[in-house]
């Protein structure tokens, strides 16, 4: 069995014994993918950072070449990371019938990897790329090979500084060259929700549905400190159905939890795994 250092080992007993023969909505926030090597943006030690907005990507060209240099370096980390046990615990409780889905507020795409087939992306994903003129989609991977293509200079270890949230800060983005539209010349922008962007209403939609059909909710490795997260804990709160959290540190849905486990999500849902469906 797994072993977890929680503060009060009752805790982790009376979360077994709470979930148990409900089934369960999982949502999932960046302390989730941070043992598969993607740092929380978030997290204690983390620096303050400054978001780009959906308008000054859209307003400005230079901050959109210093998006794209920044975030292609980055999304690199995300091509080369694995699915952790967490991300893995969590698919098999929908395997084995015990969860309704998970919604998560991650761009990474690993709970899909990791074999989950109702997965909620509430902010999209850095996998895919849209125009925002005509809505044609690219995949990542195309899209890489072509800017690094562009821009060669890119690779060398001087270019770019990069930062804890897999992002980088590139040290001339003015060289960069972005891409349009292959179709309509129109700007590309990955399918992910940017500050000052709302989650669209069909996917909260479909996150509204994995909740409803829930005996319980799970939010592991989530601040919630983003709208969007709150929003599923304040639907399952309306529903009066238990509320656990998982994660390091304070988050803004404390006051809301049946149950606060201020532990790692890797190896507190492996172990629930264990003593819910692998027994």
């Amino acid at each position: 069995m797994t072993m977890v250092d929680v503060r009060e080992r009752r805790q982790l007993d009376d979360t077994a014994e709470l979930l148990a023969g409900r089934r369960i909505a999982f949502l999932t926030g960046a302390g989730v993918s941070t043992d598969s090597g993607i740092p929380d943006y978030r997290g204690d030690g983390a620096p303050r950072r400054a978001p780009m907005t959906i308008h000054q990507f859209l307003s400005d060209e230079a901050a959109r070449k210093r998006y794209w240099a920044g975030s292609h370096r980055g999304w690199k980390l995300f091509d080369t990371v694995s699915p952790n046990a967490g991300h893995r615990a969590i698919a098999q409780f929908e395997s084995a019938g015990v969860s309704t889905g998970v919604i998560t507020q991650n761009v990474d795409s690993l709970h899909g990897r990791a074999g989950s087939r109702r997965h909620v992306e509430l902010h999209g994903t850095l996998h895919r790329v849209v125009c925002l003129t005509c809505g044609q989609v690219y995949k990542r991977y195309d899209l890489a090979r072509t800017l690094d293509e562009l821009n060669p200079w890119l690779e060398s270890p001087d270019a770019v500084v990069i930062n804890p949230d897999g992002d980088a800060d590139v040290v001339d983005p003015s060289r960069f060259i972005v891409p349009v539209c292959e179709l309509c010349g129109g700007i590309l922008k990955p399918e992910v929700v940017f500050f000052g962007e709302v989650v669209p209403t069909a996917t909260f939609r479909l996150a509204a549905g994995v909740v409803a059909q829930a005996g319980a909710l799970v939010v592991a490795g989530s601040s919630l400190a983003v709208n969007s997260g709150i929003r599923i804990v304040e639907a399952a709160r309306r529903r009066d159905l238990p509320i656990v959290i998982i994660n390091r540190g304070g988050t803004k849905g404390d006051s809301r939890a049946t149950i606060k486990l201020d532990a790692g999500t890797t190896t507190t849902l492996a172990e629930l795994a264990d003593r819910l469906i692998r027994r």
